[in-house]
C-alpha cells in the first residue's frame, strides 16, 4: 500500500493487556509509538481492556475486563472475548505487535499464525524479580525459575523481540531465548517537557521557592525501590536539613511507605503528591525540582530519567538493569554505589553546589534530545518493514506497491 505521497503504509495491530488509563511504562510506550508512527506512514490498531466508561477511540478497540483481585488498578480480560477481538482487528494488518505477556500474548500469537502474519513482542517487564513482591508466600527461587521459563517460552514462540535496553538483552539470552533480539527503547516527547513553570506549580503545592527538591516519579510499588529513597534521605538531610523528597505516582505500597515515613519521624521531608496529569501536571511538577532520584534495580529502561533530563532536571539514579544505558555515558546525572550513604551524600552534594547541578542541568535536555519520540519511532518502522520483508514469500513483495 501508498499513501498519496508514494510512502509505504503498513497496518500494525497492537494487542495488550493494559492501556490508558492504566498509568505505566507499557502504556506510556503504546501511546508515545501510536502518536509518532502515523506520520512515518505507519497505521496502528490496538486491542486492549476496558477499565470503565473511557471514551471510544478512533484504531483502539477495548475488550472488557474486571479487576484484578488485590490490584484494582489492572483489568482481567476474557480468554475467548480477547481472541475474538484480536483476531478480527488482525485482518488487512501485516504484522502483529504483543505488548504485555498475559492474555494479549497467546491472543495475538494466535491472530498473527491464523492470519499467516510476523508477529514480534516487546519485553518490557523483569518479572522474575517483580513476583516475589506480589507473591511473598512463595519461594523466591521457584518463582524465579518459573517466570524464566515461561519468558524463554513465549519468546521462543514469536519472530522477535523487542527489548529496551542491552541488559534485557542479555537476560533474555540467559533465559535461552534463540529468536531475533532487537534492542530499541521507548523514546520520549522532547518538547512536553521543555518551558514549563515551576514556581507555580511550587506555589499550588505551597513549596517554598528556595526549598531543594529531589524528586521520585513512578508507580508507587515495592519494585520501584523507593525504601531505599528513605533510606538514604538522612544523608541528604545531614547536607541540606531543609530538602524535600516529592514522591509523584500511586500504587500498592504508598500506604505502607506513608506509614514508615511517620514512624521514622519524616513527615516534614517526604511528600507524597499522588498522580499528574502527564500533560501539564507532570512536566511543570519536573520543572519545579531541582534533582530527579530513582532507585529501582529492575527497570527494563527507566524512561522516567528521560522526562526528568528532557525538562533539565539533573539526575542522581543507580545504574542497573535498563537504566545503565542511560546512566553509563555520565551525562546529566550521577550513579552512586547502590548503598543508601553513598546514595544520600551525592543527592545531599548536588543539591548544594549550584554550580555543579546548573552544568548537569544545561546537558540534560541535549542529552534527551538523543532518545526522542520521532527518532525511536523511526526505528521500530524499519524493524516492521524488515521483518514484513523476511517473512514474505520469495517474489512477493512484502508490501503491496512496494
Amino acid at each position: 500500500r501508498a499513501c498519496p505521497a508514494g510512502r509505504l503504509i503498513m497496518r500494525i495491530l497492537m494487542v495488550s493487556d493494559v492501556y490508558f488509563p492504566r498509568v505505566n511504562g507499557v502504556s506510556t510506550s503504546i501511546e508515545t509509538f501510536r502518536r509518532t508512527l502515523a506520520a512515518l506512514g505507519v497505521e496502528l490498531r490496538l486491542v486492549a481492556p476496558r477499565y470503565g466508561s473511557e471514551p471510544d477511540e478512533p484504531g483502539v478497540l477495548r475488550v472488557p475486563g474486571w479487576p484484578v483481585p488485590g490490584d484494582r488498578e489492572d483489568r482481567l480480560v476474557g480468554w475467548r472475548a480477547m481472541h475474538r477481538a484480536t483476531l478480527a482487528a488482525a485482518e488487512g494488518c501485516d504484522v502483529v505487535h504483543i505488548q504485555t505477556p498475559f492474555v494479549a500474548h497467546y491472543a495475538g500469537l494466535a491472530a498473527a499464525r491464523r492470519r499467516g502474519l510476523p508477529v514480534i513482542a516487546t519485553y518490557h517487564t523483569l518479572f522474575e524479580e517483580y513476583l516475589q513482591h506480589y507473591a511473598p508466600m512463595l519461594p523466591a527461587g521457584w518463582l524465579k525459575r518459573r517466570a524464566r521459563g515461561l519468558s524463554r517460552r513465549q519468546c521462543n514462540a514469536l519472530d522477535g523481540v523487542i527489548v529496551p535496553s542491552t541488559a534485557m538483552r542479555e537476560r533474555l539470552l540467559g533465559y535461552g531465548v534463540g529468536v531475533p533480539l532487537h534492542v530499541l527503547p521507548t523514546g520520549i516527547p522532547i518538547e512536553r517537557f521543555r518551558g514549563r513553570d515551576g514556581a507555580a506549580f511550587r506555589r499550588l503545592h505551597g513549596i517554598a521557592p528556595e526549598r531543594p527538591v529531589a524528586l521520585f516519579v513512578g508507580r508507587v510499588a515495592h519494585e520501584k525501590n523507593i525504601g531505599f529513597l528513605l533510606d538514604a534521605l538522612p544523608h541528604a538531610l545531614r547536607r541540606q536539613p531543609d530538602v524535600l523528597l516529592l514522591i509523584a505516582g500511586e500504587g500498592p505500597a504508598r500506604a505502607e511507605l506513608e506509614a514508615r515515613v511517620k514512624r521514622e519521624g519524616l513527615g516534614e521531608a517526604v511528600r507524597f503528591i499522588g498522580y499528574l496529569d502527564r500533560a501539564d501536571a507532570l512536566p511543570a511538577c519536573y520543572a519545579a525540582a531541582n534533582v530527579f532520584v530513582f532507585a529501582s534495580r529492575t527497570e527494563t529502561q527507566g524512561l522516567v530519567l528521560l522526562e526528568a533530563m528532557a525538562a533539565g532536571l539533573p539526575v542522581v539514579a543507580l545504574a542497573e538493569m535498563g537504566t545503565v544505558d542511560i546512566l553509563g555515558p555520565q551525562r546529566a546525572s550521577i550513579a552512586p554505589p547502590p548503598e543508601p550513604a553513598a546514595f544520600g551524600e551525592a543527592v545531599g552534594r548536588l543539591l548544594g553546589d549550584a554550580s555543579a547541578r546548573l552544568r548537569l542541568a544545561a546537558d540534560a535536555p541535549l542529552y534527551a534530545a538523543e532518545w526522542s519520540d520521532t527518532e525511536m519511532a523511526a526505528r521500530l518502522a524499519w524493524l516492521y518493514r524488515d521483518l514484513l520483508e523476511r517473512h514474505a514469500p520469495a517474489g512477493v513483495p512484502a508490501v503491496a506497491g512496494a
